[in-house]
């Protein structure tokens, strides 16, 4: 079925305005994709409460404070890490050397990293006086985030009957397929995601409250972030306190914390978590998914993190999509040159060739219009 003249001049319009929104709201378009992403993750959250009697106000807001409580969740302990303890990162920069003695080979040299070091404590002495000044325009995004948040979870079905009735009834299958794809990868970027980053932060704490570290919360808070780095994660944290500690002249310090961070922080918590929500995750293979990190990450910044992935796991989508749809078309054109081969009357295939011209007389359109059926759940309110 083709889009009617309306219909395309209302599509038109819509692509129209999304880029003028997109353009004068630039500031905040992170905030904006951030409260749709989790929107979409909270959305089963909603429905079953309202599946329970629950009025969907009340079940919208409920699910939105869920929403609010785990972003907090996230960014508190990094304001905290990087603000707070401030003066604990400055006190450690100041332990290490200024020069540092390096002997290979039976050959000693000295090193000059006071240079660096002032750039580290200089620039850590700058994010807590940006996090400060931020703060007023965070606590803002912050709200908006959140009237969002509860503004889509409130009427979700409009989104879903706006999307289906821009597009063709014969194309409404590729919709759902893209929709399932957005679906799975953001539970696998956030519940799963979340829940490895919250065993490492346990973990991590344990360990480096048990090796005497003053500034344990800060490190396992760091820990746990750094799991949404892919295949590095926590390691590169590891590293580097190791590093720090071999450069203050703590070689026994250094080589302990590496051996059993990288094992107890880096290892274990991917080991026991991600094996058991395994199914929360569309299948994208580990180099795609750092692909799509890293090139979102250094595109688009913060927001790139979630956007990435989500981007190259809907161009895997796609292709699968595309594949299918060729692999379809091959088999559609075998199968009638097999019923012209051996097309007899009265045999199995020419009452195959009776039932086809049936079912297309039957419906001649065939259009399915199955997906704008009214009782579909995913279209309440």
């Amino acid at each position: 079925m083709a889009l009617t003249r309306r219909q395309q001049v209302l599509g038109g319009l819509f692509v129209g305005t999304a880029i003028l929104t997109l353009v004068i709201l630039s500031r905040v378009v992170g905030t904006v994709f951030f409260a749709i992403t989790v929107a979409y993750v909270l959305y089963p959250v909603r429905r079953g409460l309202v599946a329970r009697g629950v009025h969907r106000r009340i079940a919208a807001a409920a699910a939105t404070t869920v929403g609010f409580l785990f972003v907090a969740l996230i960014v508190g302990p990094i304001v905290y890490a990087l603000y707070g303890r401030q003066a604990l990162l400055l006190s450690f920069l100041r332990s290490i050397p200024a020069e540092q003695p390096i002997t290979v080979f039976g050959m000693s040299f000295v090193i000059d990293v006071s240079a660096l070091i002032v750039r580290a404590r200089a620039a850590v002495v700058d994010l807590g006086f940006d996090i400060a000044g931020a703060a007023p325009v965070l606590a803002l995004k912050a709200f908006l985030f959140v009237f969002l948040v509860y503004g889509l979870l409130l009427r979700p079905g409009s989104v879903h009957q706006a999307a289906l009735r821009l597009v063709p009834g014969e194309y409404h299958d590729v919709v759902l397929a893209l929709h399932r794809c957005v679906r799975d990868t953001l539970y696998a970027l956030y519940v799963l995601q979340a829940a490895t980053a919250l065993g490492t932060f346990t973990v991590a704490y344990v360990v480096f409250s048990l090796l005497g570290y003053d500034s344990a919360f800060t490190l396992s808070v760091f820990s746990g972030l750094l799991q949404f780095i892919p295949v590095l994660g926590p390691s590169i944290l590891i590293a580097a306190v190791a590093v720090g500690q071999a450069l203050a002249g703590e070689v026994t310090a250094a080589l302990l914390v590496a051996s059993t961070g990288l094992v107890l922080i880096g290892f274990l918590p991917d080991a026991l978590i991600r094996p058991r929500l395994a199914s929360l995750t569309t299948g994208m293979p580990a180099s795609l998914y750092f692909v799509g990190f890293t090139g979102g990450t250094l595109s688009l910044g913060v927001v790139g993190v979630i956007a990435g992935p989500l981007v190259v796991a809907l161009l895997v989508e796609v292709v699968e999509l595309v594949t299918d749809e060729r692999t379809t078309v091959q088999q559609t054109f075998d199968e009638a040159a097999a019923l012209a081969d051996g097309d007899r009357p009265g045999g199995r295939n020419g009452r195959l060739s009776d039932d086809l011209a049936a079912d297309g007389a039957a419906d001649p359109s065939g259009d399915d219009r199955s997906e704008e059926s009214p009782g579909d759940p995913a279209t309440d309110d």
